[in-house]
């Protein structure tokens, strides 16, 4: 498998697992800087790895980045739904 680095050089293994691409950004950026970046610092880190890949793994991370983000968009408005139902429950 192909891989790619981060700016302080960490590798990042090309294959189609988005999460060990967010682990790997949450590291390199959030934990190493002790929680003290700004959207900057993520969005250049973002881009440093963004324009290592060719536009197959671009469209591969972006296919897998936008299935994650509508499941978690559903279960968040699934959990609000719940809520509501159980609040309303509770006032009968």
């Amino acid at each position: 498998m192909r891989t790619i680095k981060t700016t302080s050089g960490a590798e990042v293994t090309l294959d189609n697992d988005l999460l060990a691409v967010l682990e790997t950004l949450f590291q390199e950026v959030t934990a190493r800087r002790a929680l003290e970046r700004t959207f900057e610092d993520m969005v250049r880190e973002i881009n440093h790895l963004i324009d290592q890949m060719d536009d197959g793994e671009r469209r591969a991370y972006l296919l897998e980045s936008l299935f994650l983000n509508t499941v978690t968009y559903e279960n968040d408005r699934l959990d609000a739904y719940m809520r509501k139902l159980a609040d309303q429950e509770q006032e009968q």
